[in-house]
């Protein structure tokens, strides 16, 4: 069995930076689980893993036009401080999900400025080509609700969630950093006007989505 849509497969992978900064890993120990062909992984990643079987190791090199996308000046915004309702002390580096006309969307806090907060909206890897080092640990065939969801179920039959949020194999994601925005296999999810009026709520530390190359 090789890869090929609506299968799910099992990923060992490091990713790092062209300057060679590790961003995200899945040891062989606790790979990450995705449905193929349905944009859980970045583009580059995902079209590298085509045709490929259980236990090839091979190194790529994902362009970032093909990962996250080029660095958008548009996603950074100045929002009144009072969008952070409920928030006590506001942080340069602190992660939220703004509220706005696209759903939730991912924002990192880069300034303070008396009443104003800039956040931007684009990905923490936005602009950078990226190295994959994989192996395909498992092939297996999905099941029908996998299939009707758009994505893989634990074994308990919920979401399975490898503590990324977006990582970095997540498509459409956003950023991961261990905590941060979303892993780097996730499609590049650019594009949101996050207008001012949108809200913003609960700390984005968040979850891994499927990991580096998820969406």
């Amino acid at each position: 069995m090789k890869v090929a849509k609506d299968l799910v497969i099992s990923l060992a992978y490091q990713v790092r930076t062209e300057d060679g900064v590790l961003v995200d890993e899945s040891p062989a120990s606790a790979p990450m689980d995705y449905l193929h062909g349905r944009g859980s992984l970045i583009s580059g990643l995902e079209k590298a893993l085509e045709g490929r079987a259980v236990g090839e190791h091979f190194d790529v090199e994902v362009a970032s036009d093909d990962a996250y996308g080029q660095y958008d000046e548009n996603l950074v915004q100045r929002v009144p401080k009072d969008v952070f309702m409920g928030v006590e002390e506001l942080e340069v580096g602190m992660r939220f999900l703004a509220d706005t006309d696209m759903g939730p969307v991912p924002v990192e806090i880069t300034g303070i400025e008396g009443d104003e907060v800039i956040v931007d909206g684009n990905h923490m890897l936005a602009g950078q080509n990226l190295k994959f080092n994989v192996e395909v640990m498992a092939i297996r065939e999905a099941t029908e609700e996998e299939i009707a969801h758009g994505h893989v179920h634990g074994a308990d039959g919920h979401d399975h969630d490898h503590d990324h949020e977006g990582g970095c194999c997540g498509g459409g994601g956003h950023g991961h950093d261990h905590g941060s925005e979303g892993g780097c296999c996730g499609g590049g999810g650019h594009g949101h006007d996050h207008g001012s009026e949108g809200g913003c709520g609960g700390e984005g530390h968040g979850k891994k989505q499927g990991g580096c190359g998820c969406h």
